[in-house]
């Protein structure tokens, strides 16, 4: 298959300190006269004239030229009289308007399919010209002045005193309607040179071999950008000539510094020698008769002038430096392809892989996020902070005795929330962050070995296949094995299968910046925004612009691939701190965000230079990378006003070497010191011409950024529903735990996975069927199908073969006496359990629930019934036997967190009851039960030395001090533990030394 290169470059800034300037520069262009519209009218007169006069006239002055009927052989014996001539006469003069009429029909097909040399009609060489010269006129009027008069323009820019950023520019595909109006202008424009070379012909002038003209790139309108073979096309008469242009200017070097290397990358402001024969009015012959260009065009002309001896031959050189800018998207090796599947194994296909696949059935009828679903690096960081917000809730709450939060309680997400978790559950892909994370810490280690100094990465691209690919700045040399050089010296490529091979590494994360902007042709691009030379600009709408920010700033917060970093929120995003306060901070305006990046900037500079550094990059590894040189990235969503503006680019200037990126929103307005400028569009296109990129933009609009925000403050116990002073929490699902509330079917989670009530499935099936019930038992609030799909499949699957398995999960799981089944659905789509499903886990939330708010509360007697009847359930794990490389989507749980919390308040409270009526070893008893599922928690072996105390045996509570030290190892004791025993036993510790 061949290779799709999305060429790009970057152009770097002049030497001249002047600011940039990006207006166009006058050229000497032709104007359209009077007389060229004249000989436009009279073209058009002289076609209608001869393509639709002649055969009018001929048709009513002599009539149609060939006989009525077949001729006979009397027609051969005939007298030939002055009829016959002049019929013979009238059948050549239709002959020659059918040539020409063909003339015609070819050169406007050219004309209007943008072919530079049209076809030849048979014998019509004259009639041929003549047609070419009439059309040629009639469209020279109509040409577009984006194809025949484009403006001079000055690119490159700098700042007094400061880095100089640079400027990308690439050749892009247009749109298709696109594409045919420049190959129509372009065509247009070709004829046009033809008929002018055809008239000096005429008047017997020549080319003048030996006058050197010169060709300015011109930068992109819109989508369309110059290249030579359009230039060639359009001056030459043939765009297949432009690798005379090239060879003309091969390593020659251009007035940003940089050299033509590739005939396909071109950046607007470079120079262009052209050959002898070139013709129109883009073209200068020499400064001195262009006097409409500015003194600094001229100047750049005349040095470039004298380098076209110099350079030739210089051999290949490696275009653009340290300085230039530019991101292209990476040869993809194909994808290996799928093993057999194996006996009970489900099929899978390309099309359904992956967590974002779309589906018929269950994809958009029930309306989850698609912005999210498309987004698995996102989805993934965002569940994991997620649910590490809940555990760090829970044990709050258990700790603390917030807001009576406890145990197996946390909230139940609904509405758009329940539809972002969902989103999330089905969109995520950790295991891509954790190979990209692993990838990168195992390069960053492997450079260290080799004393090598981390190259300059602009983007890293995931393949659709699994590889990754970096795109350096500057060719790094050889890359550390397993990664190998890509399609050329600026790609550093590692397979997916040798990612795999990678292990975890105690070194910092050499590129923390690194940030998905969308997919192109398969290919995830994560730009890195901490190495980009100056600032990066953002335009479009506000509300679209605010989804990019969104998503953007949500990303970097939950990453998996980064150790930490400052992320600064300037005019937006206050809501967003509850994702990560740790990492977030919003400031109100511009003046505090000078203030606060000015000494940022100032530290950072003097810290790199007293620790000998020339960039953070250096400081990631070898002996200082334990600083780490987190990076910081600031985000302005609001348009600076130009003051603003021009204070921003100062602190950019010198901000990739210091670590610190900037993403600034504009409305449409060039900004000052931008080093590369996006657009998104309204269709959700992320657009950035300069680099040669057309995405589909990463988004987090502003409903589901509401909604995962809501999540997250719902996990807090201070904040959320049940903070302070809030209600207490009822379990999602409540078992009748009376003699007539025997379920069914009784599944056993919490150890060995049991179930009763239900006959064995089918071998091949059974283990899935499990894993399917085992999900639902875990969520009686009911699971969405795309969710329930992308737990038990997590690299993709089909709908038919998920409907299959839901119809077997019905078929195995039957129906209630009443006919109803026990599998259902609810009004969202979720899928749902009938209440006569039931776990020991729903029974043990149950049991607690009772014993500590129902009717326990009113009854001891019934409280430490139900308290010891819900330890006895307590025989393990939750899943404990489970098969290797099933419920993988564990790891999306809170409930490791819930249940140990849940098993630990019942042995405390069934302690707290045995205890009341001083049974110490009674109380003993329950601990020792709960610990065995609980083995963390601190709280747990408080009680049991309170107890142990209670028992008066100073040995044993010697011994139990003795057990905990040996528990904590080098960390020693926790302090309260520690304050807790010198309470009860003043004299453990030399129990504990008389004991080592």
């Amino acid at each position: 298959m061949p290779r799709r290169r999305t060429p790009s470059s970057s152009s770097s800034t002049g030497s001249s300190p002047a600011p940039r300037n990006r207006t166009p520069q006058p050229v000497r262009v032709r104007r359209r006269s009077f007389g060229d519209f004249v000989k436009a009218f009279l073209a058009f007169v002289a076609l209608v004239g001869l393509v639709v006069g002649v055969p009018l006239g001929l048709a009513v002055t002599v009539g149609w030229p060939f006989p009525d009927g077949a001729p006979g052989l009397d027609w051969l014996q005939r007298e030939i009289t002055v009829d016959t001539f002049l019929s013979i006469l009238t059948v050549i003069v239709w002959f020659a308007w059918a040539q020409f009429a063909a003339c015609v029909l070819v050169e406007v097909k050219a004309a209007l399919s943008g072919v530079g040399v049209p076809g030849r009609v048979p014998g019509a060489g004259p009639s041929q010209l003549l047609a070419r010269q009439l059309v040629a006129a009639l469209l020279l009027v109509g040409a577009t002045a984006a194809s025949l008069t484009p403006g001079l323009s000055q690119l490159g820019h700098s700042l007094e005193g400061n880095q100089k950023p640079s400027v990308a520019a690439a050749q892009q595909t247009p749109g298709l309607f696109a594409q045919q109006q420049e190959q129509a202008a372009a065509a247009a424009g070709a004829l046009a040179e033809q008929a002018g070379q055809a008239a000096a012909r005429a008047d017997g002038a020549s080319a003048a071999h030996g006058d050197t003209k010169y060709y300015r790139i011109q930068p992109p309108e819109g989508r369309h950008h110059d290249s030579l073979w359009e230039i060639a096309d359009r001056h030459l008469g043939d765009g297949r000539r432009y690798h005379e242009i090239f060879e003309l200017n091969k390593d020659r070097v251009q007035p940003d510094g940089s050299k033509l290397s590739e005939a396909s990358l071109i950046r607007p402001g470079w120079i262009m020698e052209m050959p002898g024969d070139a013709r129109g009015g883009e073209l200068v012959e020499m400064p001195d008769e262009a006097p409409k260009v500015s003194e600094q065009v001229q100047q750049q002309i005349q040095d470039y002038a004298r380098t076209g001896d110099q350079a030739q031959g210089s051999g290949g050189a490696q275009g653009g430096g340290a300085g230039d800018a530019h991101v292209s998207l990476p040869e993809q090796r194909p994808a290996p392809a799928p093993a057999a599947p194996s006996a009970g194994q489900e099929h899978t296909t390309p099309a359904e892989a992956g967590p974002t696949a779309q589906d018929g059935r269950f994809g958009d009828s029930f309306g989850l996020p698609e912005a999210l679903l498309a987004a698995p690096l996102l989805a993934a960081g965002l569940l994991g902070a997620l649910g590490r917000r809940r555990r760090q809730a829970l044990w709050q709450s258990a700790l603390g005795g917030i807001g009576g939060r406890r145990g197996m309680e946390p909230p139940t997400p609904s509405g758009d929330a329940q539809d972002v978790q969902d989103a999330l559950l089905v969109g995520a892909d950790p295991e891509g962050v954790r190979l990209l994370d692993r990838s990168l810490r195992g390069l960053a280690g492997a450079l260290a070995a080799e004393s090598r100094p981390l190259p300059v990465v602009y983007a890293a691209w995931m393949g659709g296949n699994g590889d990754l690919h970096l795109q350096l700045a500057q060719p790094a040399g050889k890359p550390p094995a397993p990664w190998q050089v890509g399609q050329d010296q600026t790609f550093w490529l590692l397979a997916r299968a040798d990612a795999e091979r990678y292990e975890d590494v105690d070194t910092a994360a050499p590129y923390p910046g690194l940030v998905s902007l969308g997919t192109m042709d398969d290919s995830r691009l994560l730009l890195n925004l901490e190495s980009v030379p100056g600032l990066v600009s953002l335009s479009g709408a506000q509300a679209d612009r605010a989804a990019v920010f969104a998503s953007v700033a949500a990303e970097l917060a939950t990453n998996g691939w980064s150790d930490r970093m400052t992320i600064t929120l300037v005019g937006f995003g206050e809501d967003l701190t509850p994702l990560a306060p740790n990492r977030i901070r919003h400031l109100d305006g511009f003046d505090d965000l000078f203030e606060t990046m000015s000494a940022e900037t100032r530290q950072r500079r003097g810290a790199l230079g007293a620790a000998g550094h020339d960039s953070v990059l250096t400081g990631r590894t070898g002996p200082a990378q334990h600083t780490r040189w987190a990076p910081h990235l600031v985000l302005l969503a609001a348009q600076p006003s130009d003051e603003d503006a021009l204070r921003l680019a100062e602190l950019a200037a010198d901000a990739s070497r210091l670590g610190i990126g900037y993403l600034v929103g504009t409305e449409g307005a060039e900004l000052p010191g931008a080093a590369w400028e996006m657009e998104i569009t309204g269709e959700g296109r992320l657009l950035a011409p300069l680099l040669g990129l057309e995405l589909e933009a990463q988004l987090l609009p502003a409903a589901q950024q509401r909604a995962v925000v809501e999540l997250f403050t719902d996990a807090d116990p201070e904040h959320g529903p049940g903070g302070p002073g809030g209600p207490s929490h009822t379990p999602p699902f409540l078992v009748d735990i009376s003699e007539q509330g025997r379920p069914a079917v009784y599944a056993r989670l919490v150890g060995s996975y049991e179930i009763i009530g239900l006959e064995a499935p089918d071998g091949e099936r059974s283990a899935q069927l499990h894993e399917a019930l085992a999900l639902l038992l875990l969520h009686r609030e009911g699971v969405h199908p795309r969710v329930l799909a992308s737990a038990l499949w997590p690299r993709g699957v089909t709908p038919d073969v998920r409907d299959a398995l839901l119809e077997r999960l019905r078929a195995w799981l039957g129906t209630d006496p009443d006919g109803t089944p026990r599998l259902g659905t609810d009004a969202t789509g979720r899928l749902t359990l009938a209440q006569s499903v039931v776990s020991d886990l729903d029974v043990l939330r149950s049991l607690y629930y009772e014993a500590t708010q129902g009717r326990g509360v009113g009854s001891r007697q019934v409280r430490g019934r139900l308290l010891t009847d819900a330890l006895v359930l307590v025989r393990g794990p939750l899943l404990a036997d489970r098969p290797e490389g099933r419920y993988r989507w564990l790891t999306h749980e809170i409930v490791d967190a819930q249940l140990p919390l849940l098993v630990a308040d019942t042995g405390l409270a069934l302690s707290e009851f045995h205890l009341e009526k001083d049974r110490a070893e009674k109380a003993i008893e329950a601990l020792n039960a709960a610990l065995r599922t609980a083995p963390a928690d601190e709280r747990l072996w408080h009680e049991l030395l309170r107890a142990t105390h209670a028992t008066g045996d100073p040995d044993r509570l010697h011994a139990l001090a003795a057990d905990l030290v040996g528990r904590s190892g080098a960390r020693g004791l926790p302090p309260r533990t520690e304050a807790l025993l010198d309470e009860l036993l003043p004299t453990w510790r030399e129990g504990v030394a008389a004991a080592g």
